[in-house]
């Protein structure tokens, strides 16, 4: 009996020590030999060969449309349906609808001030009504539309609005997410759209002309945004939920393009508005082309940045309007304009940027290139 237990212990440990074994070769010894400890010994690298390690996993649903929804709340209060109105239709036939328009605007201040983009709204002998995001009706008028950036301003007797606030669009890179806000229905609700910013296209020129005008703002961001129209006017925001553009439109080969203007120049025109400078935009007068690199290395030119004064038909009347600024200074064709009061014009820094920065009246030089000779030429704006 004795040696029956004996037997049988042994037995026992044996059984054990097999079961430890098993254990030990199939899950210890592999999670050891991946350590960095352990790795360096040849006899847990050989207990590893052949063994799969599973770890657990967890699926996380993260629901990004709830997300967009709260970064768009942050900017969606300052957005604003506008109804402008003709009163009488364009052709008598037709019902009156075809003279009222619902545009998407913002509120620039607190204090009853309203941006849009000019296109959004009938400019001409119009009347004017805007609706707040808390469905609040205004008449409001028209104070000014700027020249530069196409931006229209309008006035509403209110106060202690939700003022709409602008991020550092210089901090805007490609590729981001943006969220598009329009207020553009008879429904009087905002609607959304998400996107990329695809490009910061800094030679593109808000005149409608094939060529650059000095008058007009340089420098646009493009997203991929579908249906375009539906959102003029109103912002673009970043998921930190701050407003870093507004849609704007125009005409280019008989298209429709939509694009957004950077905040910051936003900013610019919205403080001459509140200076009440806006009336103060300067005139130099010219149509150019915006070097750059390859432009410069395919024509041999000295220069990799600058304004051109350029026609496609190397006309002179056709490159300088007749009796402007650029005109009475004496600037010619194929000028290059290579600074404005100091300041050098630069792939962020564009020729209308520059001048906007000055009054009309003011005198100020410009540094220019002819036939690669560099001289100052002295303009009365």
């Amino acid at each position: 009996m004795g040696k029956l237990k004996k037997l049988l212990f042994v037995l026992g440990i044996i059984v054990v020590a097999g079961i430890s074994g098993v254990v030990a070769d199939r899950y210890i010894f592999p999670h050891l030999a991946v350590t960095k400890f352990f790795a360096k010994y040849a006899f847990f690298k050989k207990a590893a060969e052949d063994v799969t390690i599973i770890n657990k996993t967890e699926q996380v649903f993260v629901k990004e449309d709830v997300s967009v929804s709260k970064i768009a709340s942050q900017v969606a209060p300052s957005v604003v349906n506008i109804i402008s109105s003709t009163g009488v239709p364009a052709d008598k036939k037709l019902p009156a609808s075809t003279a009222i328009k619902n545009g998407t605007g913002l509120v620039a201040t607190s204090d009853g001030l309203i941006m849009t983009y000019a296109s959004a709204i009938f400019l001409e002998n119009a009347k004017y009504k805007v609706i707040t995001s808390d469905n609040n009706v205004y008449d409001a008028t028209l104070t000014n539309v700027d020249s530069y950036s196409n931006l229209a301003f309008l006035k509403i007797n209110a106060s202690n609005l939700p003022a709409v606030s602008f991020g550092n669009s210089d901090d805007v890179i490609s590729g981001q997410k943006i969220i598009a806000i329009g207020n553009s229905s008879g429904a009087y609700n905002s609607f959304f759209a998400a996107g990329i910013l695809g490009n910061l296209n800094y030679v593109y020129n808000l005149s409608e002309n094939a060529i650059a005008s000095s008058e007009k703002m340089e420098g646009v961001f493009e997203t991929d945004l579908d249906r375009g129209e539906n959102y003029v006017g109103g912002p673009i925001v970043d998921y930190s939920g701050q407003a870093i553009g507004i849609t704007g439109t125009n005409m280019r080969d008989g298209k429709n393009v939509y694009f957004q203007l950077q905040a910051n120049k936003i900013k610019t025109v919205l403080d001459k508005e509140i200076r009440k400078e806006l009336g103060t935009n300067p005139i130099l007068g010219i149509y150019y082309l915006s070097i750059t690199k390859t432009y410069a290395l395919v024509n041999n030119l000295p220069v990799e940045s600058g304004a051109l004064i350029f026609s496609p038909s190397a006309q002179q009347g056709l490159a300088i309007i007749a009796n402007s600024s650029a005109a009475k200074a004496g600037l010619k064709l194929n000028d290059i304009i290579v600074s404005v009061a100091g300041e050098k014009i630069d792939q962020t820094h564009s020729l209308p940027d520059l001048l906007y920065k000055h009054k009309k009246g003011e005198q100020l030089d410009l540094s220019i290139l002819r036939n690669s000779l560099e001289m100052t030429v002295s303009v009365a704006l």
